[in-house]
Formats: C-alpha cells, sequence, structure tokens
C-alpha cells in the first residue's frame, strides 16, 4: 500500500508570519534544514508528498489570490530545483469560523486517501499546531510536530528514516512485577512508581536529563527488603534500553562529566556490546531517602550487564545525596550523548562491522 508525507506549509515549511499571512517576498522564508531534509526524504525513501494547509480566506478580500501565488509559486519552484515535488496540495480557503469539514483538522479535504489505498497507520501528519496533531488522529495517521514531538527537519529526518527508538519490557518473577516503556527520542515525560520514592526521584533523571520519555511501574516484594525492587529494575531498564537501540547504526556510541554542588561525578559510556562496570563511588551513610546505598552498585551492575554497555563511574564529594544525584544524572546526559543518531552517516560505529 501507499504511505503518504501529509505536510503543512506555514510554519512548517515556511516561516509563519506574526499575522499569519505570507503575502509578499519580505514574508518569504524558509524553516531551517527544511529544503536538504526533503531532499533526504524524498530521495531515500517511497512517501508520496501531500501539502495540506489551511489558508484563512484565501480569494476573499482579507487575503487576495494576487497576494498569495506570488510567494507559493517562488517556494514550488525553490523546492523543485532542489529535487522536491509534491505530489498533490490540498489547501482550504475557509475562515475557521466557518467550522467546515475540509479545515483542518477536520478531513473533508482528504476523502482520496481514505478509500483504501493508502497506509494511513505509517503515514505521517508532520505540521507546527495541534490542528496537524487531531488531524493525524482523525486520519489514523501517524504525526511528527514541530515544538512537540520534534523539535527541528533534521529530528523529522532522522524519525521517518531510521525510525522511532521506541521499546517496552515487562519482567515478572515471584519476587517483582516490572513493566517500562520508553522512547528514546523523547522529550523527557516521566511516569514512574517503584514504592521507593528516592529511587523513583533518581530514575527521574534519566528521563529528564536524557530526553528520554519513561515509564516504569514496579511492583516489589518491599515487605522482605528493597533489593530485588532496585536490582531487577536496572535490569528490565537495561534490556528496555538495549532493545530500544536496535541495530545501533548512525549512533555516537560513546559518552560525561556532570559537577553538582560540591560533588564531581563522571559516567563514561559504550554501548559496543560488552557489559562491564567500573564503580568508584564511596557512600558513608547506610541509605539515602528510603534507598540502601549499598544497592545503588547492583542496579548500576544490573543494568550495565542487561543493556549490553561498559559503564564507567567515578564520583567524589561530600553530600551523599548530591553524588549519587549526579551519578545518575551524568548518566542520562552520557545516554542522551551516546545515542544521538546521524542519518547522514548511518553506519555502525565499529571497525569490527558488529556491535
Amino acid at each position: 500500500m501507499k504511505q503518504a508525507l501529509f505536510i503543512d506549509r506555514d510554519g512548517t515549511i515556511l516561516v509563519e508570519p506574526a499575522d499569519e499571512q505570507i503575502d509578499s517576498f519580505e514574508k518569504f522564508q524558509f524553516l531551517p534544514g527544511v529544503i536538504r531534509n526533503l531532499n533526504f526524504i524524498r530521495t531515500k525513501l517511497d512517501f508520496e508528498f501531500v501539502m495540506v494547509s489551511n489558508q484563512d480566506g484565501l480569494g476573499t478580500a482579507s487575503y487576495p489570490e494576487e497576494d498569495f501565488w506570488p510567494t507559493h509559486n517562488l517556494m514550488l519552484s525553490t523546492l523543485k530545483g532542489e529535487g522536491v515535488e509534491f505530489d498533490d496540495m490540498l489547501i482550504d480557503r475557509s475562515f475557521p469560523e466557518d467550522n467546515l469539514p475540509t479545515r483542518k483538522p477536520g478531513t473533508g479535504m482528504l476523502g482520496k486517501y481514505m478509500a483504501g489505498e493508502y497506509d494511513l497507520a505509517n503515514s505521517y501528519i508532520i505540521g507546527d499546531r495541534q490542528t496537524d496533531k487531531q488531524l493525524a488522529l482523525n486520519l489514523g495517521c501517524k504525526y511528527l510536530i514541530l515544538g512537540d514531538n520534534v523539535q527541528s527537519w533534521d529530528e523529522i529526518a532522522e524519525r521517518l528514516f531510521a525510525g522511532e527508538r521506541t521499546a517496552s519490557v515487562r519482567r515478572t518473577t515471584k519476587e517483582t512485577d516490572i513493566d517500562i516503556s520508553l522512547d528514546l527520542d523523547g522529550t523527557g515525560v516521566c511516569d514512574i512508581n517503584t514504592g521507593l520514592g528516592f529511587f523513583d526521584h533518581m530514575l527521574e533523571q534519566i528521563g529528564k536529563h536524557g530526553s528520554i520519555d519513561l515509564r516504569i511501574h514496579v511492583k516489589g516484594d518491599l515487605n522482605v527488603d528493597e533489593h530485588h525492587t532496585i536490582e531487577d529494575t536496572g535490569i528490565a531498564l537495561g534490556e528496555c534500553i538495549c532493545k530500544a537501540l536496535g541495530n545501533k547504526r548512525g549512533i555516537e556510541r560513546y559518552g560525561y562529566t556532570l559537577p553538582m554542588d560540591d560533588s564531581l561525578c563522571q559516567v563514561a559510556l559504550d554501548f559496543g556490546g560488552r557489559a562491564w562496570l567500573v564503580w568508584d563511588a564511596e557512600f558513608k551513610r547506610e541509605y539515602v531517602g528510603d534507598m540502601p546505598t549499598e544497592m545503588f552498585y547492583h542496579f548500576f551492575k544490573s543494568f550495565s550487564d542487561a543493556a549490553r554497555m561498559n559503564l564507567n563511574i567515578k564520583a567524589e564529594g561530600d553530600n551523599e545525596h548530591h553524588k549519587i544525584e549526579g551519578i545518575f544524572k551524568a548518566l542520562a546526559r552520557s545516554i542522551k550523548m551516546a545515542v544521538k543518531r546521524d542519518i547522514f552517516k548511518f553506519q555502525l560505529p565499529s571497525s569490527k562491522g558488529v556491535l
């Protein structure tokens, strides 16, 4: 089946001015990276390109045709010169108050694409507004919304070419029941509940500072002690990251030293496929919050083994809370650095040809 990219115009291809009308050449400007990435997508992938745009009152006194077409045609000719052409263009001319079904997020202009010939579940809306996201939901498409789940055209091209990096792991034993899902290319949205408040706080650092959407729900035998909950969460989280990384093509592979008040925390890692942990961090307190300090090592050992990563951790400082929080934050930043992808150098970062 055919797949399509339904691409918004103003705010997505062209910079949208304050008055929301690109009606003069002075207002005409492409978004950064849009031409290069549209060319890359057009060349490397098999999506049809469909422009879907609301142009309020086009053809009326408030937006005369002669003000619209010169800049629109300049956009099309510029893109064509760079190897980018649209297969279809759908422009709604109504005002918002008209409430016409053809106006986004309505699907009235898209009947052709809803007739069964297109794989909408694997097609995308690309836009910059919540109406674009709602259109995707109405069509049953995926979506890439600038300023929402993507921040640039580089990221849009990466997602389309290299795929989304999401994974889920369910791990159930006699001691624990763990459900983890994550998105390595997220925005740091976290939903974490392990039954241990301080552990939740530390795991949240991985999501927030690594820009990873992270959901971790754990039911453990805390009536016995904290050991199984912490160790098994490390195993499941490591498995989930390893699964999300997939074939690892294009990733940086390596990654961070992070100061936190009186503490200096160094977390260096390698997603090279060989598990190893070097731990150089001493804690004098028995607990930080409700988390035993002896379990810090066990968590990172379980995590590095399951993720098949080389992990080198060193921390110094006087405040125990600052040290362990600094370690988790440095881990997050190190992961963020190491999983960054370059689709223009989409190779395994290994002289061996395997990771």
